[in-house]
């Protein structure tokens, strides 16, 4: 056990400056958001926003619209911006993809030269994984708060703690999800670059697919493919709950991407 613990505190050394910078420009844009949303509740411009909408954007979001050109909205944009939820599903990808880079580089040699087992490396990215997660948006929440504390305008009505986390909430699920599928993916290839590159296709397939679905019905048929047609944030800045059902398929979905991983890597040639 002492061993694994070294290996997770490496790894944790290893990813802290991109962990680190990433979760503190989320947090600064979190404060940037509440600055915007309250410059345009002062300058009472949501309406106007509202009407620069395309017909046919105005039509596809109904009446989630109203509620996302709102001071709430705006705040909580950070939490499904396509940069920000697309960073993170990058991020994802990359740590999943660390045992492939180790294997790659032949630094795995070395780790398993010790008497050590193979699934501790899969269990050490998985906490490794899950740490940076929550340190990420752990941050962005911080920011929000933050935020909303020293620069929201008195009259407005703030996100509720219960939105906020519910988006907080489906948003690490998400990354989850994508993390465990780079990890598969990772598990059976040989080089970094191939398994990051094949993840990040993938996502992005998968995220088009979920958006043309939206907006054309034919492709409803296969939308239930998508990942993404499980993280609903405008559904929730409507005031809707989270959805049990949506959390549980991201979640099947790590939990199998994640034993398929044991499985393939405990399987693998590691030698470099």
């Amino acid at each position: 056990m002492r061993a694994v613990l070294i290996l997770v505190v490496y790894s944790l050394k290893r990813a802290r400056t991109l962990v680190i910078a990433m979760a503190v420009l989320l947090a600064g844009f979190q404060v940037i958001l509440v600055v915007v949303a309250g410059s345009i509740q002062r300058s009472g411009s949501f309406d106007q926003l509202t009407q620069m909408v395309p017909p046919f954007l105005r039509q596809m979001m109904g009446s989630s619209l109203m509620s996302f050109m709102s001071f709430s909205g705006i705040v909580c944009l950070g939490y499904f911006h396509l940069s920000v939820m697309g960073s993170l599903v990058g991020l994802s990808i990359a740590l999943g993809t660390t045992p492939t880079s180790e294997v790659e580089i032949g630094f795995m040699d070395l780790r398993l030269s010790r008497p050590i087992a193979r699934h501790w490396i899969i269990t050490r990215s998985i906490v490794v994984m899950t740490i940076s997660t929550v340190a990420v948006l752990g941050m962005m929440m911080i920011g929000t708060w933050a935020g909303l504390n020293w620069l929201a305008p008195k009259e407005v009505t703030w996100p509720t703690a219960r939105l906020i986390v519910s988006l907080v909430a489906n948003l690490a699920m998400l990354m989850l999800c994508w993390s465990s599928v780079a990890m598969a993916i990772g598990s059976a290839s040989r080089r970094r670059s191939v398994a990051g590159g094949l993840a990040g296709i993938l996502a992005l397939a998968m995220f088009l697919l979920d958006y043309v679905a939206r907006a054309w019905q034919p492709a409803e048929r296969v939308a239930w493919l998508s990942p993404f047609r499980y993280y609903s944030p405008l559904d929730l800045v409507m005031g809707q709950a989270l959805s049990a059902k949506n959390l549980g398929v991201l979640a099947g979905i790590a939990v199998c991407g994640f034993s398929l991983a044991y499985v393939l890597f405990s399987r693998r040639d590691i030698t470099h």
